[in-house]
């Protein structure tokens, strides 16, 4: 039994969609792929760093002071512990001068004068 003209053209038709249908699944396919979902992240976060950076060289040129006084203050921020260590051995340093000077007068006003 042979089909009709109609018939014909509507399996042509569909072969014709299944093929398109197909082609869109496979494009689909390849854009939510984890390789290509990370490539576009990893472009996306380098295209946003490069912008940030530039961004940050014309801050720091417009207002090189104020930038300057950031980068000193996130330094020390970063370094308080070191900071601090030294901080206490030089205090603990004058405390034991000051200290040894007092025993030093003490002694001295105890003992006799040699006359």
């Amino acid at each position: 039994m042979g089909d009709t003209p109609e018939i014909a053209a509507a399996r042509i038709e569909v072969e014709q969609r299944r093929g398109r249908l197909m082609s869109t699944a496979h494009e689909l396919q390849d854009r939510v792929s984890p390789k290509t979902l990370a490539r576009n992240t990893w472009q996306g976060a380098k295209e946003k760093g490069a912008d940030l950076a530039e961004n940050t060289v014309d801050a720091v040129r417009a207002r090189p002071l104020a930038a300057t006084g950031i980068v000193a203050a996130l330094t020390m921020f970063l370094a308080r512990e070191p900071l601090m260590d030294l901080a206490s051995k030089a205090v603990g340093r004058v405390g034991a001068k000051r200290k040894s000077r007092k025993a030093r007068r003490t002694k001295a006003a105890q003992e006799p004068s040699g006359e």
